[in-house]
């Protein structure tokens, strides 16, 4: 158990969320969420446990084989944790366990069992019963051990769209945790602009990357790292960081951290050698006022989809301009013609996972309210195998910072990392 993560949010916040959910529960119903389980790597070896959020969400508990079961029966509430049991043998070897004595009061429950015992207990507790919240194939573990105990109900509601709405509105706790992991991720984005230098291999830069996010308190990454150097830039999600970063090339590195169990998520893209080219500083420039546009529009009363409109006319007024696309920019919007550039959306929401739940709204026009956070990341990928003057081929650049709405307009948590040109090659030739 990760005691650190424990102590990040008090445990009374995570009460108050399920009491929350009772408010949302209908009377004589039951509420269901299962932890995930461990995974393993190879033969004897799992990967790093990384809790279920919407387990985590409700619990602040961070081991796997566990569940949550709320109970509202005739105005009475009561929450139930299943548990791995104490078990001194098995701890010895793979760590340390809270057990089902310590659940109670550790966890602000009413009471625990040992999750051996969930069958049986289940069918005990859902007497005069008529309702379940429940999500099928979120943890398959789960779906069988429901399954066993072969009770059936007079409706089951899925709790996805519920929790969704909840999480998409972050509390003062989470908004300082989610500062944190933008604040440290964007020190690790200075650092490797200081490092970086031709000849280095991709994987040596994201070396860099999880060093400084260990060294400021954030174990893991909050996603699998993307160090694209040249035209791997115009891969949307390359993972593989294995190539040597060339003298004249830019680098795209879209990394964020994981801090205490919260999302960071920033693009930046650079010359690798600390000066941008004259072909690449018009690419950047576009994509840099799109973003700050953007930026703009991202506020409350706005949306996604309107802050998008915007993006895509600067960027192909942009296109059109460099000889890039031909034609009327009016027809080109309508034609999608700037879809070969720019095949991706604006942005996403972020939480506790990096693609946050929550409602978009159709074409994600949902109206923007304080309290939400997301990313905002523009980009251009010119292949190599695109019909465009030669000089623009290879190049992928996106930015990407995490924006929190607020009543005022909204907060940039990852302005730290730079991305004005001036400031990017300063502070490499600093270096």
């Amino acid at each position: 158990m990760d005691l650190a993560y424990m102590a990040a949010l008090p445990m009374e916040e995570f009460a108050q969320r399920r009491a929350k959910v009772f408010e949302l529960m209908q009377e004589d119903s039951l509420f269901l969420v299962f932890s995930d389980i461990e995974r393993r790597r190879n033969d004897g070896c799992d990967y790093p446990f990384r809790q279920d959020s919407y387990f985590w969400y409700l619990t602040g508990f961070n081991e796997p084989n566990s569940a949550l079961l709320l109970r509202k029966q005739q105005g009475e509430q009561q929450a139930i944790m299943f548990v791995r049991p104490s078990d001194k043998l098995l701890e010895i070897w793979n760590g340390r366990r809270l057990g089902v004595d310590n659940a109670p009061q550790t966890l602000l429950v009413d009471t625990a069992y040992a999750i051996d015992e969930f069958v049986p207990q289940f069918k005990n507790l859902v007497q005069k019963q008529t309702a379940l919240y429940y999500a099928p194939k979120q943890q398959p573990w789960g779906d069988a051990l429901l399954e066993q105990s072969a009770v059936e109900f007079l409706s089951v509601f899925n709790w996805k769209p519920m929790l969704g709405e909840m999480r998409l509105f972050k509390s003062e706790n989470e908004i300082a945790l989610m500062q944190q992991a933008g604040q440290i991720s964007a020190l690790a984005h200075i650092k490797v602009m200081q490092q970086t230098r031709p000849n280095r291999l991709e994987y040596e830069v994201e070396s860099d990357i999880l060093h400084e996010f260990n060294r400021f308190g954030a174990r893991y990454p909050s996603y699998n790292s993307i160090i694209a150097g040249g035209e791997n830039a115009c891969i949307l999600h390359y993972s593989e960081n294995d190539m040597p970063l060339r003298d004249g090339d830019l680098v795209l590195i879209d990394a964020g951290c994981e801090f205490a169990m919260y999302a960071g998520d920033i693009t930046r893209t650079f010359p690798v050698n600390g000066q941008f080219t004259e072909v690449q500083k018009a690419i950047y420039e576009i994509v840099l006022q799109a973003q700050k546009r953007a930026i703009e529009l991202l506020v409350p009363g706005g949306s996604i989809a309107k802050a998008n409109e915007e993006v895509i006319r600067i960027k192909t007024e942009g296109l059109v301009r460099l000889g890039i696309l031909k034609g009327d920019v009016d027809e080109l919007i309508e034609q999608k013609a700037y879809r070969e550039f720019y095949m991706h959306g604006l942005g996403h929401w972020l939480g506790l996972d990096v693609h946050d739940v929550g409602e978009y709204g159709e074409n994600r026009d949902r109206t923007l309210e304080p309290g939400m956070v997301l990313t905002v990341e523009p980009g251009l990928y010119l292949s190599k195998e695109a019909d465009i003057p030669e000089q623009y081929k290879g190049i992928g650049i996106r930015i990407e910072d995490n924006l929190l709405i607020t009543d005022y307009g909204n907060k940039n948590l990852t302005s730290a990392a730079p991305k004005e040109i001036a400031d990017i090659e300063k502070l490499m030739a600093d270096a």
